[in-house]
């Protein structure tokens, strides 16, 4: 099936991150620290050891929260950049190919040579819930010099991974340079963990500089301070213009200016890996807005592609299901 291209072009920011995806049980991710379900950043050392600890191997596929949003994107039809860090390694080739393969611009990527391409090993207990660590590598080095005017010119949108918000100035230096550039901007909130530890700065960036916000369950509880469902949108709605918030199985809520919508969850019966998820959700979200649809559209798209991904283990869709995923779409 050959590809509807959109009129629409978006660019990630974010770490180019290979995931290395496996199912382990609770009982090997009780001898970890850290909560289930989060994200920790860990050394290089520590990435060696968890990799050699595995009970079995895992399966490599490119990652990272603004990656696998964009990939989907590009895969969707949209002319498609991605600026990040990559090493030059086999890893980083890895990486630009695939992303290359889906119809993004493979040429926006920085490379590093002699450091490595960030990998996070994503730990998949048998409820489908994904924990990951992560070592950043050579995405870590990405800094304000990498990023200028000109990237952003003749780009509709931009969209930034939370993690970048560990990176104040960079995280800035990012949406004001969108901003100049004239384009529209959303940001995924990426884990509580992130959520907790920037809340000095998030609020005040949201506010400047962001169109659209994604959150998860956990990570609007962690902004608002509250488990109240009405709070948390009101928290982040009252920062951006378009709030979203995923409640997994049941489904997703939309403030889109004064209008709130609620987008139900497209039935899964077998959810084999969440990691992902949101990423994807953002990525149909977002291809509807950019083509002009409802709230209530732009919601069933994520959905769709949410729900899709889930049942296959990392965050990418195969093939067939792809050319599924876009009759359904284009019609």
């Amino acid at each position: 099936m050959k590809r509807e291209q959109a009129a629409y072009t978006i660019a990630g920011v974010g770490s180019p991150v290979v995931d290395q995806v496996v199912q382990v049980s609770d009982e090997f991710l009780h001898g970890l620290e850290g909560e289930k379900g989060g994200m920790e950043l860990i050394e290089e050392e520590e990435l060696a050891e968890l990799l050699a600890s595995l009970p079995q191997p895992p399966v490599s596929a490119a990652g990272g929260s603004a990656g696998n949003t964009t990939f989907a994107m590009a895969r969707m039809g949209c002319a498609s950049r991605f600026f990040g860090v990559i090493g030059d390694d086999v890893a980083g080739k890895y990486y630009q190919d695939a992303f290359i393969k889906a119809g993004g611009d493979g040429t926006t990527f920085q490379v590093r040579p002699n450091m490595p391409t960030a990998q996070c090993v994503s730990l998949v207990t048998p409820d489908g819930e994904r924990t990951m660590r992560t070592h950043l590598g050579a995405a870590l080095t990405l800094t304000i010099e990498d990023i200028d005017f000109a990237d952003f010119k003749g780009c509709d949108h931009v969209h930034v991974e939370g993690y970048l918000l560990f990176n104040e100035a960079l995280m800035r230096h990012v949406l004001e340079t969108a901003k100049k550039a004239g384009c529209s901007t959303s940001v995924d909130l990426a884990s509580f963990e992130v959520v907790n530890a920037t809340k000095g700065h998030l609020r005040e960036l949201l506010d400047a500089y962001v169109d659209v916000v994604f959150a998860n369950e956990e990570e609007a509880e962690a902004f608002a301070g509250t488990a109240d469902r009405q709070k948390c949108m009101a928290g982040l709605a009252g920062c951006c213009q378009t709030a979203a918030i995923k409640y997994g199985a049941d489904g997703a809520e939309v403030q889109w200016g004064t209008e709130l919508c609620t987008i139900p969850a497209v039935a899964v019966e077998n959810v084999v890996d969440t990691t992902g998820a949101g990423d994807m959700w953002a990525a149909g979200f977002l291809y509807g807005r950019g083509s002009g649809k409802n709230p209530a559209q732009c919601g069933y798209y994520g959905s769709l592609l949410g729900a899709t991904v889930v049942q296959h283990q990392g965050a990418s869709i195969p093939e067939p299901e792809w050319q599924l995923l876009l009759e359904q779409i284009h019609r």
